[in-house]
């Protein structure tokens, strides 16, 4: 069975053995279609884990802002944890950084979906557009009042 083959019939033997065609430089032999599209869905996954990890941290900030006598050690937890995972995120592939700002006023409704059901605050409550900026939704320091 080909390189190409095994793609369809058993992912784990077709990782290794395009592994090995690669490192020996028998490019010709190995899956390089299949290769490219693992290697963009490798990005995409890496991307999909921002968007995520930033509206979780979106949805707990609002949660801060508009629902302030309901605070807890938890939610703070969240947001820290959230931050530092978007930290490192941007740290170990820094180009993200600008998906971050792109991604921002999409992922900015359903974060607010979340906060409205984990708080049943009203839609109304919450601003239309994002109120807060790449740069506070990252300081370790920021906590809207």
């Amino acid at each position: 069975m080909t390189a190409k083959d095994l793609y369809d019939h058993d992912f784990f033997e077709w990782t290794q053995c395009n592994a090995a065609l690669l490192r020996t430089g028998c490019f010709e032999e190995a899956d390089i279609e299949h290769l490219a599209e693992e290697i963009e869905d490798m990005g995409k996954s890496q991307q999909h884990e921002l968007t995520n990890r930033l509206r979780v941290v979106l949805a707990h900030l609002l949660k801060w802002r508009f629902q302030p006598e309901r605070r807890s050690r938890s939610w703070r937890a969240t947001i820290d944890v959230q931050r530092d995972e978007l930290l490192r995120l941007l740290r170990q592939m820094p180009s993200l950084r600008n998906k971050l700002r792109d991604t921002l006023p999409e992922i900015y409704r359903p974060a607010v979906k979340q906060a409205i059901a984990e708080t049943e605050l009203a839609d109304e409550t919450f601003p239309a557009a994002c109120p807060f900026t790449i740069h506070q939704i990252l300081d370790e320091e920021f906590f809207p009042e």
